[in-house]
Formats: C-alpha cells, structure tokens, sequence
C-alpha cells in the first residue's frame, strides 16, 4: 500500500474559511459502507456483479449509505482482452485486502464491504452493507472537488477521528470515479459483449498518514483525455492499514460538470 500516484500532487493547509462547491461531500452521524468490487472486462463471470454496484447509483442510494467503488485489475489483461479501465495497483489493493482478512485467494469479482471480504456476494452483500452502515460513525470526512485551470481537478478536504481511543496506522484515501463507461469487447471471454460500468476508480490517492488524528490536504489531479468530465465524481475514506477496516467513507457522483 506504497503505490505513489501518478497525480499531480501537492499537501497545503486549508484555510479555515475555504468555500465548499462543485462536489461538495461530508460524512453523516452513522458509517457509510464502503463497497469495493474488484472486476475485469476480461472476466465472464463479471458482469453481473457489475450490474450489481451499477445498482448503487446516487439516484437511488444516497452515498451517505454506500459508497461504491470499480476497481479494474489487470491479471486478466493477457487472456485476449486488455481492460482499458484496470491499473496495477488495483490488483495489488486487492492481495493487500485479501492478506488482511486472513486468506490468500484472489479472484474476481470480488466484493469488499468497509474492508471486509464479501465472498458470496449474492448472499451476502445485503447483510454486510447492514452490518457496516450499523455502526457509529468513527471518523469526520469533509470533501471538495471541482473543475480547476488547464485540465485539473483542485480536490481539498479535511479528516478528523472523534475518539481519541482510535489509534494505530490510520490513512485517508480519495478516488476521482467516473460513471456511464460502455465498452464493446471484441476478444476474450466476454466477446462479444457490451458492457456498462459505473463507479469506475480513475485514479485513488493514498494512504495520506493522519497526524495525531486529524489531516487536513489540498490536491491536484490531472483529468486524462480518455476521461469524461461530465462523469467524474470523487470519494474519500479512512482505513486502518494493519486490519484493512474502513473506519468512514463519503462521496458523490458526477458532480465535476
């Protein structure tokens, strides 16, 4: 979990009376569910699960709930299809997860459920989203995003853990997300198929280490050509990166236009 972004990155202080507009998120009383499903285009037994975070969109799960997550990975790209959408270091978020609840499998799709492993995910997820979206909120997220000069996403936010009981390696991440993506595959097991993705993870940010419990941060993200503008959102959550839980989530969807 040492992967650098390949953003354009820089820290600075937020001044205390910093606007909030554009993608404008804050994390509520109760803990939002962090879903993350780990998939690929290249991957028959996919779309489904796909479908199925398709189905937490913000017009019908406000994100205050459930924070869905795409994650491409590319250990499928050399089986005769390249996912356009997978990164490396997806797939090494995933082994990483999967270490932390005590297994070694990876495979897709997989779900994760605030850093929990989901492995029936059509038995299962509901009652994990229940579980996690039960508990009281450990963690204060505040998030802005919005379009900035040539070609840039100025993201700034501020986190603060409200027990001081919380301790141990706690770091916050952000993702830029992108919905409405459709692919025609041409090769691979999915030949074919149309596919349609929401949620999808352009670029994750992160670990930011909190600093006696609080960070605050102002970022700069360069949106690529294949990127559609009018689609990006943006998410942020805090994990603790010994036991891989998601102490709080919060985000909004295509929000950037």
């Amino acid at each position: 979990m040492k992967r650098r972004s390949k953003a354009l990155l820089a820290i600075t202080l937020l001044s205390p009376g910093l606007a909030f507009a554009a993608c404008d998120v804050r994390s509520g009383s109760a803990t939002a569910a962090l879903v993350e499903l780990y998939t690929s285009e290249g991957c028959s037994s996919c779309p489904p699960a796909d479908k199925r975070l398709t189905g937490f969109s913000s017009a019908t799960h406000a994100m205050d709930k459930v924070v869905p997550l795409s994650l491409h990975v590319d250990y499928w790209d050399d089986l005769g299809w390249k996912d356009p959408f997978a990164q490396a270091g997806f797939a090494e978020r995933q082994r990483w997860l999967v270490n932390a609840n005590g297994h070694k499998t990876v495979f897709t799709p997989h779900f994760f459920v605030s850093g929990k492993e989901v492995r029936d995910w059509r038995g299962d997820l509901a009652q994990e989203l229940k579980r996690a979206t039960a508990e009281p909120a450990r963690a204060n997220i505040r998030l802005r995003a919005e379009p900035a000069p040539s070609g840039t996403i100025a993201i700034a936010g501020s986190v603060s853990l409200p027990s001081p009981s919380i301790k141990g390696d706690v770091a916050l991440f952000v993702a830029v997300t992108e919905d409405k993506l459709v692919s025609n595959i041409s090769a691979g097991e999915n030949r074919g198929v149309t596919l349609l993705h929401d949620h999808v993870v352009r670029e994750l940010i992160g670990p930011i280490a909190l600093q006696d419990g609080d960070t605050r941060l102002k970022r700069t993200v360069t949106v690529r050509r294949t990127w559609n503008a009018a689609e990006l959102g943006v998410v942020a959550f805090v994990q603790d990166r010994l036991s891989g839980q998601v102490l709080q989530a919060a985000g909004a969807s295509q929000c950037l236009a």
